[in-house]
């Protein structure tokens, strides 16, 4: 079966989910013909990355006249899909406004739907699948119903809680939607989505690429660690004035903080002002993905405080916390969105209550002191990644569901 993968950007290293499902995808047996939305001017050392962005189309680096005669050609070629498609153009076009700015991008990406629509004829496509459901699903409902083939989707976390719009059209359009927890199914039946088409499907990581470490015993300084993108809804802000909040308890922790990102400037000034030195708190700025494994096994304890931001955006259930359980470390985080479908709190690790100073160093404290339950959490929270969150089953599903639906 030859499918079309469509996501924001291909391969990009901050969705590594989404090349890492088409590799193992083509390992079953699928034949993947990958587009993205923006160009990618990464060189990667990776030579399956570099090889997987030589193939991938880039739909926004298509001239304007190009994609003013693939519109003409879709239209000549078949003018009764070309209608179909125009009518789900005014129909949403009615739904979200008249000259807003959601309603013109929607022309705009109707537009660059008829390259889309082209290439998949040319590469005789029989599906395509979409990971978020913003501008992606956009141009993949369109261009599929141009190409006369069906589309599927996958949505995560921005795309439904900032930037979620005819959420109930766009499932209702799909041969499935798929999400990537259950607080997000949920979510997307409050906006009237016919929650019987919606199938929950993790995000997952591979197991063997994680060797689970033996044995916890703390540091004499213990090592709180994270690596995430510098942004409001991580809440790295609170991870900071816990340590400072430990430091004032006579409590020595170390702090790395892995990751780059609009807000590092304003982290390393507020580490400043609550008297934190680098022995405390070490900004170590992006690192490859490859090092992360042996930087998180070097840790104590992962903390992550995920948190609602001022835009009302926030996490799904971030990968890297899956990474972190399968080496073996203990994870804390907070019960935003689907996290604790992963991380379940007092089982599979501790969930500190978002934006809560004094519970998340509580939970540093517990992590850290009692070894036994510490060991307890940390066992069964690589048995949950094995069992709900591997790439290899989650992937066999999706696959079944292309063949199947």
């Amino acid at each position: 079966m030859k499918i079309a993968y469509l996501a924001p950007e291909i391969p990009a290293l901050s969705a590594t989910f989404v090349y890492n499902e088409i590799f193992q995808l083509e390992k079953l047996g699928l034949d993947i013909t990958p587009f993205s939305v923006h160009a990618n001017n990464t060189q990667f050392s990776d030579t399956a990355l570099q090889a997987l962005k030589n193939k991938t189309h880039y739909l926004y680096q298509t001239s304007t006249l190009t994609v003013f005669f693939d519109q003409l050609e879709m239209f000549v070629k078949s003018p009764g899909n070309y209608l179909k498609a125009f009518l789900s153009l005014i129909k949403d076009i009615l739904k979200t406004g008249f000259y807003t700015r959601l309603s013109l991008g929607l022309v705009y990406r109707f537009f660059y739907a008829g390259t889309l629509a082209k290439q998949l004829d040319k590469h005789k496509c029989e599906h395509i699948h979409v990971h978020f459901a913003h501008v992606p699903t956009d141009l993949a409902m369109y261009a599929s119903t141009l190409a006369g083939i069906s589309f599927s989707v996958t949505a995560h976390a921005n795309d439904l809680f900032q930037r979620g719009y005819l959420l109930k059209e766009k499932v209702e359009r799909t041969k499935f939607f798929i999400t990537i927890s259950e607080y997000n199914r949920q979510l997307l039946i409050s906006e009237g989505a016919e929650g019987n088409k919606i199938t929950v499907l993790h995000c997952g990581v591979d197991p063997a690429q994680f060797s689970l470490r033996q044995g916890f015993m703390p540091s004499v300084t213990p090592k709180i660690g994270v690596v995430a993108r510098l942004v409001e809804k991580k809440g790295i802000d609170h991870l900071i004035n816990a340590v400072a909040y430990l430091k004032k308890q006579g409590k020595a922790y170390q702090l790395a903080v892995v990751g780059d990102g609009p807000l590092l400037d304003e982290h390393k000034k507020l580490a400043t002002s609550l008297a934190l030195n680098s022995h405390d708190v070490d900004f170590l700025g992006a690192i490859d993905h490859k090092e992360i494994a042996s930087f998180v096994k070097s840790l104590d304890v992962f903390v992550l405080p995920c948190q609602k931001d001022s835009l009302g955006d926030m996490d799904g259930i971030p990968v890297v916390l899956m990474e972190a359980m399968l080496t073996g470390v203990p994870v804390i985080s907070t019960a935003v969105s689907g996290i604790p479908e992963l991380v379940i709190d007092n089982e599979t690790g501790l969930l500190a209550e978002t934006g809560n100073v004094k519970a998340l160093a509580d939970c540093i404290q517990l992590s850290i002191n009692d070894v036994d339950s510490t060991h307890n959490r940390v066992m069964k929270g690589v048995e949950k990644v094995r069992m709900d969150f591997s790439l290899i089953k989650n992937s066999l599903v999706l696959y079944h569901l292309f063949l199947n639906n």
